[in-house]
């Protein structure tokens, strides 16, 4: 399961669920695949909003990659989806999210939680 803390999603693909994380790795095999010169570049691109077929491939293998699973982009692009086109491109785009998105903070949690030796008093 995933844990959206660490930036990871789940995904079904070819009837298997997967979890996809944008690791340090990943993300450094994303610029160099996608010939960005860093993650701001990297940012900057995704936050255009216009990914080819090509980028969301890598996107997903990356990701896929950086969640532990030992696939080529050559085994990712065979995966099918249910719901096409669509489907493939909100794996991306909630990847995208997750690693680049601020962490929400916990809906119960003090905005500034006591320091230990604040706690007792």
């Amino acid at each position: 399961m995933a844990n959206g803390r660490r930036g990871e999603i789940d995904a079904e693909l070819d009837g298997r669920r997967y979890t996809l994380c944008l690791t340090l790795g990943a993300l450094a095999e994303l610029e160099s695949g996608l010939g960005a010169d860093d993650l701001v570049a990297l940012a900057e691109r995704f936050e255009a909003r216009r990914l080819s077929a090509r980028d969301l491939l890598r996107i997903i293998a990356c990701g896929l990659r950086g969640g532990g699973c030992a696939v080529s982009d050559a085994d990712v692009a065979a995966m099918k989806v249910t719901g096409g086109l669509a489907a493939y491109v909100k794996i991306a785009a909630d990847l995208l999210a997750a690693t680049f998105a601020d962490a929400e903070p916990q809906r119960d949690a003090p905005a500034n939680p006591p320091s230990p030796q604040d706690a007792n008093r």
